[in-house]
């Protein structure tokens, strides 16, 4: 249940709140985002296809991570793909939507990594990093994330590029706080 209704709310996140501004996420959703941007490449299939040589990664040498996060990434790329119609349906400013959209797509990824499950790529790959390190899942997403959008920074321009950064630190924030478990 974690994995439909975590990956019910990236969709949302993604769709309603990131697309309309042209907003982008870390990681490989945000790769998937640049992609569906300027080449108009569906953002969940683009995602999945992305994912492919971490999953592969993790099929050798983190199992456990594999199976837990397999299903995660095709419900979280079918449900980006469903979702997509969202993108006209709010007509909000843009600071609005990063941070609505950040708390959102937290929420979800906090759910299913308090589940230890996951919608796979990079969060995947920060898990990986967190286990064998000391640092908390939630900052290691943040760092990859921070890297991703650094490098896209010149093709979005500066006001894209500075809320997509509130847009990741609000998700970082709310996926720390999700992923406690009582």
């Amino acid at each position: 249940m974690a994995v439909i209704v975590g990956s019910f709310l990236v969709g949302i996140g993604i769709n309603a709140f990131l697309v309309p501004h042209h907003l982008i996420d870390g990681g490989v959703i945000g790769i998937a985002l640049i992609l569906h941007y300027f080449f108009g490449f569906q953002t969940g299939l683009s995602m999945l296809i992305l994912s492919v040589p971490i999953f592969l990664y993790a099929w050798y040498y983190e199992r456990p991570f594999f199976y837990s996060s397999i299903h995660g990434l095709l419900l979280t790329s079918l449900f980006m793909d469903w979702l997509s119609p969202l993108k006209r349906v709010f007509s909000i400013s843009i600071l609005t939507s990063s941070l609505i959209g950040g708390a959102i797509i937290g929420m979800g990824i906090g759910l299913m990594l308090r589940y230890e499950t996951s919608s796979g790529g990079t969060d995947m790959l920060a898990k990986i990093i967190s286990k064998s390190s000391t640092l908390d899942i939630a900052l290691a997403i943040i760092i990859i994330d921070t890297l991703i959008i650094s490098a896209a920074a010149f093709t979005l321009g500066m006001e894209i590029f500075l809320f997509s950064c509130v847009t990741i630190f609000i998700i970082g924030l709310i996926t720390s706080v999700m992923k406690v478990r009582d």
